[in-house]
């Protein structure tokens, strides 16, 4: 049975919601999870490729929701010349649905109990504090109070503006984003391909990740301040009548994907926020599924022990915010600063970057091979090459 009383209230039920709750309710505290949809993972808004490195220290590695493994990447500069990353580690094409539903299953396993079909409306104050959540559930509104809430809710988190954290970022710190899942294609099964160029799609790329050998996760991002006068659907549309004639669009998903930096503020009294509602995410690849994660165990943490000492104030719960920028966050703004400058790199140093590439032998192919290859040619793009190829690893 649902309690009307928790120590922790988690609003979203996705990778980095499900990671917080069971990192809590293992460390101690009673924790309510609140869905908005019928279950976890659904609708599927993510390209769904994750590296094994980023996955593997919060979950035991699982078929059921591996569609795809993946063992390189292959890069497609604006002149149709590609090249090869090899030495990247293990990635995986997830089943999005199934693997959120495993988090899910595993923090309900530690403790936490889990409500879907459960739409947060607004928070509760009780003398100028937060002090639980109400929400909808199949048409009735309900309560329930709480010492703490952690806003996993998204990209469009309503739980941080609630709190009067600003979330807003700019229009050029947000993709404007289409996928389709295609099948009767032809792909490369164990490779996942990224298509650049200002033709293609400015200030972003295009993605083709295969889920088996004929069907593939196929889309776009667009820069949002370069979206006004052609949209990202035209431009996938038009990749995909060149490539891929006969396909088969089997799902469609369109969606927004913060590119921006972790928000300035993440804590306040009496709540945090983690995932893409934090704008936790890589803001060269866009990717948050796995920072997600990581921040999801450090945030649970704090709350347990903010439950044990009984201190919820900001002050307290800035040390999640900290050992963010410690292992990830002072890493992820340097990310910023490189998007900041691919926004700006025409598709001719595009085109020299993946010459670069394709002079390195695969055996030979490391970080520092990328770094002399790049001085060989053009001293003024070593440090661009190089966080870039720091980023593939940062899937």
């Amino acid at each position: 049975m649902v309690k009307d009383r928790y120590d922790v209230v988690v609003i979203g039920a996705g990778p980095a919601g499900s990671v917080t709750s069971r990192f809590a309710a293992e460390n101690g505290a009673s924790v309510l999870m609140l869905e908005r949809d019928r279950e976890p993972g659904i609708p599927v808004r993510c390209a769904e490729g994750v590296s094994h490195r980023g996955i593997a220290p919060f979950i035991e590695i699982d078929k059921r929701w591996i569609a795809n493994q993946i063992d390189v990447a292959k890069l497609h500069a604006p002149n149709g010349e590609s090249a090869y990353m090899y030495n990247n580690g293990t990635g995986y094409v997830l089943e999005r649905r199934i693997f959120d539903t495993a988090l899910c299953d595993l923090a309900v396993k530690r403790g936490a109990h889990l409500i879907t079909k459960a739409d947060a409306l607004d928070l509760i104050r009780e003398n100028n504090k937060i002090a639980g959540i109400e929400y909808k559930y199949f048409g009735e509104i309900r309560t329930v109070k709480c010492d703490m809430v952690i806003g996993a809710d998204g990209v469009e988190s309503r739980v941080g503006r609630w709190a009067g954290i600003k979330t807003a970022v700019r229009l050029e710190d947000i993709n404007t984003c289409v996928q389709y899942t295609l099948s009767d294609i032809d792909v490369e099964n164990n490779a996942c391909e990224f298509y650049f160029g200002s033709t293609i799609s400015p200030g972003g790329y295009i993605w083709v990740f295969p889920k088996s050998e004929n069907t593939a996760n196929v889309g776009i991002g667009l820069a949002g301040h370069l979206a006004h006068e052609k949209g990202p659907k035209e431009y996938l549309d038009e990749f995909i009548e060149k490539h891929f004639p006969d396909a088969k669009i089997t799902y469609t998903v369109f969606g927004g994907v913060p590119i921006s930096a972790t928000l300035k503020e993440i804590v306040r009294d009496n709540i945090m926020l983690v995932g893409d509602a934090a704008r936790q995410v890589n803001p060269i690849t866009g990717g948050g599924v796995v920072q997600g994660m990581l921040a999801g165990s450090i945030a649970g943490k704090v709350a347990a022990e903010a439950v044990k000492t009984r201190k919820f104030d900001a002050k307290f719960l800035k040390k999640y915010h900290r050992e963010w920028d410690k292992r990830l966050g002072n890493t992820l703004k340097t990310m910023f600063e490189l998007k900041e400058r691919f926004l700006r790199m025409n598709d001719e140093k595009l085109n020299r970057i993946i010459k670069f590439c394709q002079k390195i032998p695969r055996d030979e192919f490391s970080l520092k091979a990328l770094f002399t290859e790049a001085v060989k040619g053009d001293p003024g793009l070593m440090i661009e090459v190089a966080k870039a190829f720091i980023v593939s690893k940062m899937k």
